[in-house]
């Protein structure tokens, strides 16, 4: 499979999206052009994106929906079952938590830690067990491989005893700078930056 761009990543969820609305619809196949219509997106950009995956569609044909949601889904880790843990249960930390379409998409928040377990565990919406902190290699689930960190501070000492305890992927969501150990990796979630980056990109269309 050729080298996928972050560019061309961040498309797919687009077009699973709209392709499971499709499928609900009732359609079975449909080809790039009229995906393009449907989602925004150029049709030749959509044909390379697809090729970078393999050989999806037929001449004539188009694409089989089912098909490409398989693909798709596969693409962006929804066949991953495995269980991740949450760090930080604030008001970014209770949202992700109920996100209300968290069930369709990879693995499983099965518990979360913070500095005020009794408190958060009284709120209303909070749907998986919250443990103190310092319960962390104590109450952390076996096998878990992805965290969540919703922290506002102390960020490289819970990162350090999260690769102590087997943990190899980081969803960031904390504005702190820390250093990965050797064996870890990180996906930054900086919404700030996206607004940065979206008003660029309107500025520059009023040129």
């Amino acid at each position: 499979m050729a080298e996928i761009s972050k560019a061309t990543l961040k498309r797919f969820p687009v077009y699973l999206k709209a392709l499971r609305k499709l499928s609900q619809s009732g359609v079975s196949h449909i080809k790039s052009s009229e995906l393009a219509e449907y989602v925004d997106i150029k049709a030749t950009t959509i044909r390379h994106d697809f090729s970078l995956i393999g050989q999806l569609g037929k001449q004539g044909y188009g694409y089989d929906i089912e098909e490409l949601i398989k693909v798709f889904s596969k693409q962006l880790g929804e066949d991953y079952d495995g269980d991740m843990i949450l760090i930080g249960v604030g008001r970014l930390g209770k949202a992700i938590l109920n996100y209300n379409n968290w069930n369709h998409v990879a693995g499983e928040i099965v518990c979360a830690f913070d500095l005020k377990p009794q408190v958060r565990n009284k709120e209303e919406k909070v749907n998986v067990p919250v443990y103190h902190i310092d319960q962390l290699a104590e109450k952390f689930p076996k096998g878990c491989e992805i965290a969540i960190l919703c922290i506002p501070s102390g960020a490289q000492e819970i990162v350090n005893e999260l690769h102590e305890l087997g943990v190899k992927g980081i969803v960031n969501f904390t504005r702190e700078h820390f250093v990965l150990p050797e064996g870890m990796i990180k996906s930054d979630v900086d919404v700030v930056s996206t607004i940065e980056e979206l008003v660029f990109e309107v500025n520059s269309l009023n040129r």
